[in-house]
């Protein structure tokens, strides 16, 4: 099997990071990866947030408990020690498909270079709200984005399960 459908057939959501922090380079190459998802008309509308700083990634896991309705001992990012938070310019028409893309090939990319992922939701809650707003101001983040998703990344604290049976049905063929 090619390399890279290897990594899309065996990748799966971490819950469980052991806090170990990537290396710079391989984090770049991350990033790299994401950059070069496809976007609608090649526009490159999103823009991702590398958060390492645990200060930061520490006032985004309590906002987003809170959107989460949890307490603020809850860690809805697992303890992953790196989030990439994804947002895409709201006045292109396809953002939310164009950070989707971004958001996958993160993952891919982390797969392929060894760590873990879990995509976390309630970005959008989180960056549409006023001190969500003021912290892409205070990173110097202008315009009106939303948030796509946050990237959870490190390194699993434990082996993560084998996939699930394919569902029937998953594809049609026509011809």
């Amino acid at each position: 099997m090619n390399d890279v459908v290897q990594a899309l057939c065996t990748r799966r959501s971490c819950r469980n990071f052991s806090g170990r922090m990537p290396s710079r380079e391989v984090i770049d190459e991350i990033l790299t990866a994401g950059t070069f998802a496809a976007t609608g008309r090649g526009a490159q509308s999103p823009v991702i947030v590398a958060v390492s700083d645990p200060a930061v990634r520490e006032k985004l896991r309590r906002a987003n408990a809170a959107i989460l309705g949890k307490d603020a001992s809850f860690d809805p990012f697992y303890g992953a020690p790196l989030i990439l938070i994804v947002l895409a310019d709201r006045m292109r028409p396809t953002c939310l498909y164009d950070g989707t893309l971004v958001m996958g090939n993160l993952m891919i990319a982390a797969h392929a270079l060894g760590l873990a992922s879990c995509w976390i939701h309630r970005a959008k809650e989180e960056f549409d709200s006023p001190e969500g707003k003021a912290f892409l101001r205070e990173i110097g983040i202008e315009g009106d984005y939303e948030g796509i998703g946050h990237c959870a990344i490190g390194y699993a604290a434990e082996t993560l399960p084998e996939p699930a049976p394919r569902k029937q049905n998953y594809i049609y063929r026509v011809g």
